[in-house]
């Protein structure tokens, strides 16, 4: 098996002439925690939705584990294994922590009519939901109303259902935004559990967020790469400190 398990090739993306994402060409190695960091409008999020195909690509190609997927649907794509999660929770607010798991974890069901199903034919799937809530740190949260929960704790139960999706790739974008330096240190520990087993790429603007957890580091400006390497590299580089950092880094 290849030891990069993602990679693109020009891949480009222009919304009315203005290129938002510019021949990027990126190659994820297997196994490793990989950041993508830039300012804001570098593209970075729009980079992420052409390789889970919630956008498509003016040009270019996307491979993951050497299948190429670009223009694949994104249910497609994620059933392959590789999943994302968003800027903004995506979680059910009126539903329970312990039912928004439950409803990651009936995916492997496949097409089914489980929305019809009593409570207590579902139950089979409360054990592994109530083990993924101990992961992110949710324990004795399972029947709280997820309107409820504060922001820190909604951001670590969307990535319980993306867990739930058991995928061998995981997207994170900006998984420590708008958190206190406690939130940030409890993702922080998280992804440094989940990593086992698992390639995580990661959207990311906390730069301690980074140095602590990234081997690789994708710096974008402008929609296309400025350059790439592991943070000390990166951070000293002078391309990388006027175009984002503005200051060296300490």
């Amino acid at each position: 098996m290849s030891d990069i398990i993602l990679e693109t090739e020009g891949l480009t993306r222009e919304f009315g002439g203005f290129v938002a994402v510019d021949d990027v060409s990126l190659r994820v190695r297997r196994g490793t925690i990989h950041a993508l960091i830039g300012p804001n409008g570098a593209g970075k999020t729009t980079c992420f939705n052409l390789l889970t195909s919630f956008l498509p690509p003016s040009s270019g190609k996307i491979r993951f584990n050497d299948r190429d997927i670009t223009g694949m649907k994104p249910a497609l794509v994620a059933r392959l294994g590789l999943v994302r999660s968003f800027q903004i929770s995506a979680v059910f607010p009126h539903l329970t922590a312990l039912e928004n798991v439950r409803l990651a974890l009936q995916r492997a069901r496949g097409p089914s009519f489980d929305f019809w199903r009593s409570e207590k034919a579902l139950g089979v799937y409360n054990d592994r939901a109530r083990e993924l809530l101990f992961d992110v740190g949710l324990t004795g949260l399972a029947d709280t109303v997820v309107a409820e929960l504060p922001y820190g704790q909604k951001r670590a139960l969307e990535i319980a259902t993306t867990l739930a999706l058991d995928p061998e790739m995981m997207l994170l974008d900006e998984p420590t935004a708008g958190m206190g330096h406690d939130d940030v240190n409890r993702i922080v520990e998280l992804v440094q559990r989940m990593r086992n087993g698992r390639t995580i790429l990661m959207v990311e603007h906390n730069l301690s967020v980074v140095e602590g957890l990234c081997d690789t580091i994708t710096v974008l400006t402008r929609g296309r790469v400025l350059t790439e390497g592991d943070y000390a590299t990166v951070s000293k580089n002078p391309d990388v400190i006027a175009a984002y950092l503005g200051t060296p880094h300490v």
